[in-house]
This record gives C-alpha cells, structure tokens and sequence, in this order.
C-alpha cells in the first residue's frame, strides 16, 4: 500500500487509495476512488484526470474520508454516493432496495424495442417487485403516452421509488402490494394491464455462499432471496396471463430455463433470452 502523502492532491489521493482498497482486496479499487473523488468534487471521473495535481482542501478530506473508510467495509459505491446512473434515469438508491443491475437495463431495452410502435398508445404497464421503480420510470421517460404502475411489499422502498419519479419529472403510480399474494390486493382488483414486467427474488438462501460481501451484507434480503423462486414466478407468470398480458421476467440464470417452461403452460409464445455476458436471463411469453 502507498504511503500517506503529505500533501493530499487528486493524484496522490488515487494512488494511495487504489492501493489501500488493493491490499483490502476491494472489487475494482481505481474505480473506487474515483467514483469517490467526483461525487466529491461534483465532477466527472475522466474530469478527474485534467487536474491531478489539484490540492483537496481539509472540507474534502472530511467527506472523503469517512466514505473510504465505507467502501473499505466492502459497502458498494452506489450506497456510498447515494443514487446510480439507470438507463435514461438517475436513480436514488438505499440499503432498502437493490442497486439496479445492467441486466435490468437489458430488460428495460427488450420492453422498448419490442413495442416501438405503441410508445404513442395509453398502455398500462405493471412492474411486480419495483424496489426503487428504476424499470417504469425508465420506460416512462421513453414512453410518456405509457401509463406506468409499480408495487413493492416495502413501504421504505416504495417511498423511495416514488422520491425517484418526482427525481425524473415522471408520473409512475407505486403502491404497496405483496407479489406472493397478488390476488388479495384490493387495489389489484380494480386495474387491468396491457404488459407486466418483473424482477423479483430469485436467489436460494443456500446460494448465499456464492455471493460476494457487497452483496450479501449490504443488500436488502427481502429483494435477493425466497425458499421457492419458481413459486414466485409461478404465481406472477398466473397472473399476467390471467390478465392477458404480455410478460417481460429477468430470471437466475441457474433457473432462467425453468421459468421458461412454467410461462410456456400458460403463455402459446415464450423466449428465453441471454444477458450480455450469454448466459439465460430473460424470459419473455406472449399470447396466453
């Protein structure tokens, strides 16, 4: 690890920071901190390379330090800077939801090149599981004739989706409702939908050894894991062709196929789709 300069500027800071994160083994230590140092300075990170020998002043050590000392715990960078870069969106993001993935992005460009041509029409869309509502503020940002709906089990979570739309200058409905129990929502009962998207728990509690410390002890359980996945997506895949409505599933890749096969006793048209690193991902049913 570096040694402690004496005189603290952008450069001396990458370099001893990269090595402390290194010796920690912290995923991706340069990225690390420069993630910090320009949520710090309220830049861009290649900005960061345009003025390396800029002195940090005492106020910006005080607000770097403590978020080092963060990261170092292996708490991920979006927690640390609060909010997350999301397709079209800036996303604000707390330990009460997951931290959205690029493969939900991929999920969020499926939906839009699939139905390019009704961005114009007042559909309805549905997402089940939404945490901090990343998917139909997204989508309503690209689809403003869309009429966009999201439910949580989590009242923190729908709270910050819903801080999220007004973020985005979108209006996205979110309300509490339990995806194990879609059926005993009243406010379910009353809405039809033209397409239902979800991205719910897929994880066995006896995968977590499989997972690294960013995850696992940072974000929320309640998101990540469930005793009986297919179940879940049972019941969801039940309910969308109950509804009559095309369904767009991010999966476990593990189980992704699976899920596959369930949608397909419901649904004439199911793909399964790979991620961008191939492995299955998505599935997509259309025409119950």
């Amino acid at each position: 690890m570096s040694k402690i300069p004496k005189i603290w500027t952008v450069l001396s800071m990458l370099e001893w920071a990269t090595g402390y994160f290194d010796s920690r083994s912290i995923p991706d230590p340069r990225l690390s901190i420069e993630w910090i140092l320009a949520e710090t300075l309220g830049c861009k990170r290649l900005d960061l390379y345009l003025q390396f020998d800029r002195p940090l002043s005492s106020d910006e050590l005080d607000a770097i330090r403590p978020m080092v000392k963060r990261r170092a715990a292996f708490e991920p960078l979006q927690y640390i800077t609060g909010s997350v870069q999301f397709f079209n969106s800036e996303i604000k993001v707390t330990r009460d939801v997951l931290i959205p993935r690029i493969e939900t992005e991929q999920l969020v460009d499926i939906i839009l090149s699939d139905f390019a041509t009704k961005k114009d029409q007042p559909l309805r869309m549905l997402d089940i599981g939404t945490g901090s509502g990343c998917i139909p503020i997204a989508i309503s940002k690209e689809f403003s004739a869309w009429n966009c709906f999201g439910l949580d089990v989590s009242q923190p979570a729908i709270g910050l989706a819903k801080s999220n739309a007004e973020l985005n200058s979108v209006d996205v409905s979110f309300f509490i409702a339990d995806l194990n129990h879609l059926d005993q929502s009243d406010q379910l009962k009353e809405m039809k939908f033209d397409l239902i998207v979800s991205n719910p728990p897929y994880i066995k509690p006896e995968e977590k050894s499989e997972l690294n410390a960013q995850v696992l002890n940072y974000e929320p359980e309640l998101a990540l894991f469930h005793d009986n996945p297919l179940q879940i997506y049972e019941r969801i895949i039940e309910y969308a062709s109950d509804m009559n409505a095309p369904l767009y599933l991010e999966c476990n890749d593990k189980t992704a196929a699976d899920v596959a096969k369930i949608a397909a006793t419901f649904y004439n048209q199911t793909v399964l789709i790979k991620d961008l690193d191939g492995n299955n991902r998505f599935v997509v049913a259309k025409t119950p």
